[in-house]
């Protein structure tokens, strides 16, 4: 086991390393400039896609940076340069803008592919360590994400570098979000496996009851023939209707709860004279999600969905688990 002095210098190189990328990030603020601006209005004016190129760990950032962007409302993919070179700058058309990452601007498999993207007329964006370098001079809209050093005590493993060009893709993709107006209904049709999109897609309408699955008694039924239509339909409640077919209440586990401990008879009651009257309802067309609110504030396991004062559906808590919103 490492001695107290052991862990506590192990500590202190690690608070070294997070207040040296800190600082790193800090400083970019004075780089969000008339470039930055340039880089985001070409993006914005592409009919194509946002091709991202970068070699080793700017590599690994740069496809970051474009999923970040693919998935914020702007188009995008990574191209690894090696591949570039060798059949992969097919995938590249006139439309596109590129990206290129090189932290000291002189990457060799990156500065190939140049002439190339030059003949096509795409327009270049590169976010670089070193603003006086090859490739920064050769791009429409070169980005300054010089650090002051590396976290990394010999000056040799990407660290800050690699930190600063990720947050200034983030900057970039989140600006680009916010200039076209992007929503959280846009983010989720990108992301409909996750739970966001789950949240932000589903409707009522896609998990309620409906027609003969939705539990109805009228009002003057006893209520033995409520618990028969709760027990067949299996949603722990009842709508209660008039005899027009007007909902005019609800009858739940817990209606029948409080009516077993005032011993009132089942058979010789009439379920108007238990039920809850109005009672929660959503409409068919908001969002499961809101369901849940709605259920979780009122301390209630199961909801009627009305539309335009109709009864159309019901759904209950085990409805929102089955849809994994729960």
């Amino acid at each position: 086991m490492p001695d107290n002095h052991h862990r506590t210098q192990l500590k202190q190189l690690g608070l070294a390393v997070v207040q040296t990328e800190a600082d790193a990030i800090a400083n970019l603020a004075g780089h969000i400039d008339e470039q930055f601006i340039d880089a985001c209005e070409l993006m914005l004016k592409c009919d194509g896609k946002v091709v991202v190129i970068g070699m080793g760990k700017s590599g690994h950032i740069g496809n970051k940076i474009a999923a970040t962007l693919a998935s914020t409302g702007t188009p995008a993919f990574f191209i690894h340069p090696g591949e570039a070179s060798h059949g992969d700058l097919g995938m590249i058309t006139k439309n596109d803008v590129a990206l290129a990452l090189s932290n000291s601007g002189e990457t060799g498999e990156v500065l190939t592919i140049l002439p190339i993207l030059k003949r096509l007329g795409v327009p270049l964006i590169s976010i670089t360590g070193n603003p006086s370098s090859t490739l920064a001079s050769l791009s429409d809209a070169p980005i300054n994400a010089s650090v002051a050093k590396e976290a990394c005590p010999l000056g040799l493993a990407p660290t800050s570098s690699t930190t600063a060009a990720l947050v200034m893709g983030d900057a970039l993709a989140i600006a680009l979000l916010e200039a076209r107006g992007f929503t959280e209904a846009d983010f989720a049709l990108s992301h409909p496996g996750g739970s966001l999109g789950r949240r932000l897609l589903l409707h009522v309408s896609d998990i309620m009851h409906q027609g003969d699955d939705i539990p109805i008694t009228e009002e003057t039924a006893p209520v033995s023939a409520a618990l028969l239509e709760m027990t067949e339909k299996k949603l722990g409640m009842t709508a209660i209707t008039n005899q027009q077919g007007d909902l005019t209440g609800i009858f739940t586990d817990g209606d029948l709860r409080r009516m077993l401990e005032n011993n009132i008879d089942i058979h010789g009651t009439e379920i108007k004279q238990v039920m809850t009257r109005g009672g929660a309802t959503i409409s068919s067309t908001q969002l499961a999600v809101e369901a849940l609110q709605l259920m979780q504030d009122k301390k209630i396991n199961a909801l009627l969905v009305t539309d335009n004062n109709q009864l159309v559906g019901a759904l209950n808590m085990h409805d929102m688990l089955k849809a994994g919103l729960s």
